[in-house]
């Protein structure tokens, strides 16, 4: 049997599981590590956790109780909140396939066409959000789909959230939501925020289009993200959520689309809130995705499948929505109603030195990789939603 030692080591860390003790044994069969490490993750802190409360029990000081329950305590949140199944990619990228390549220029017409011709689109600008929703309506019309145009008011203005459906197999009932904002803070021609997120729900749309998946997928472009409205009863998001749960909608996952598209090589490039920075790269060439604990599980088979298809560094947490950055977008909304939903992001302020700022303009945007991550996204969604089922 294995030491203590050794087994706390290895729930630190897939990789490091895969090299030390790759597997065990039970009965003289073997067992992959695969099937025993998530067991593991739930033991060993439940484990630490009663042997910090025996000691006080039994009258011991404070001090044992302390550095028991503390590394307890570290190493559930690595397992749980941190340590993502697969390997996030490292080296040269691919290049790009021929269906990739074509996404490319999609997403950097649809982005030129919101950041660049439209511009600023917020409650302010009525003029330039009423172009941007016939833009994108055209575009996903031009896809093929009847586009569902979902009126709300908010602060005495219309707005709109749009829908287009792929209708499921044999679980239909069962929804799969991928969405992202269109509007913009003041000041700001959102060319990262949100005009990406709003290219990748369009593109993706048209990746889904002619799919059979067994579950229905919905792609939905939100109004009012932004400030005044952002966490308010007038932000598209929660408009579209509460709607969906008064009618009894089955909605197994979302997927908020935000702020996708820039990258950094540099060491330092990468910031995070407290207290996760210790645990993860100071390079900005990521993908993130991000999730509060009630969706942990979507969270590490959305990075599970990223890594097993898709040639692009990513990483993934599931922590309290507490901390800074977990539900600055649209799926927080669903969160409100019990929903797992996840946030796919380039970490916004974290990263883009433009953000919320008059510089955020398509020539900032690096479009091959925007390209990637769609292309990975797209087949996560596929898993979920059970395409080929």
């Amino acid at each position: 049997m294995a030491s203590r030692r050794r087994l706390v080591a290895l729930a630190l860390g897939a990789d490091l599981a895969t090299v030390v003790f790759p597997a065990v044994s039970v009965e003289g069969r073997r067992v992959a590590a695969a099937v025993w490490l998530p067991v593991l993750d739930l033991v060993l802190p439940i484990w630490m956790t009663a042997r910090a409360l025996a000691l006080v029990w039994a009258g011991a000081s404070l001090w044992p109780f302390a550095a028991v329950a503390v590394p307890a305590l570290a190493v559930w949140a690595w397992s749980f909140m941190i340590r993502m199944p697969g390997r996030s990619h490292a080296g040269p990228l691919p290049p790009l396939t021929v269906e990739e390549a074509a996404m490319r220029g999609d997403l950097e017409t649809h982005v030129r066409a919101l950041a660049g011709t439209i511009g600023e689109r917020h409650y302010a600008r009525p003029q330039a959000l009423a172009r941007a929703v016939a833009y994108l309506q055209g575009a996903l019309a031009r896809l093929g789909y009847e586009v569902s145009v979902q009126p709300f008011t908010a602060g005495g203005q219309t707005f709109h959230n749009l829908e287009v459906v792929i209708p499921g197999g044999n679980r239909a009932d069962e929804i799969v939501v991928v969405g992202g904002h269109y509007d913009t803070v003041e000041g700001s021609p959102g060319a990262d925020d949100n005009g990406s997120g709003s290219a990748a729900v369009v593109v993706l749309a048209g990746l889904l289009a002619h799919d059979r998946p067994a579950r229905t997928v919905r792609c939905v472009l939100f109004a009012n993200e932004e400030p005044p409205f952002f966490e308010s009863g007038g932000m598209g998001s929660q408009v579209y959520a509460a709607q969906a749960a008064r009618r009894g909608d089955r909605i197994v996952a979302m997927f908020a689309l935000e702020t996708i598209g820039f990258y950094a090589d540099g060491s330092g490039t990468q910031q995070y809130p407290f207290p996760l920075g210790p645990f993860y790269p100071d390079r900005g060439d990521f993908i993130g995705f991000v999730g509060n604990l009630q969706s942990a599980a979507l969270v590490r088979r959305s990075v599970r499948v990223f890594r097993e298809t898709t040639a692009f560094p990513s990483e993934g947490v599931a922590a309290p929505a507490w901390i800074p950055g977990i539900s600055l977008s649209d799926h927080a909304s669903f969160w409100l109603h019990g929903w797992r939903a996840i946030m796919i992001s380039d970490t916004a302020p974290f990263r883009y030195p433009y953000y919320h700022s008059e510089l955020d303009t398509p020539d900032k945007l690096d479009y091959t990789r925007l390209a990637r991550v769609v292309a990975g996204v797209a087949r996560v969604v596929r898993d979920v939603a059970g395409v080929g089922q």
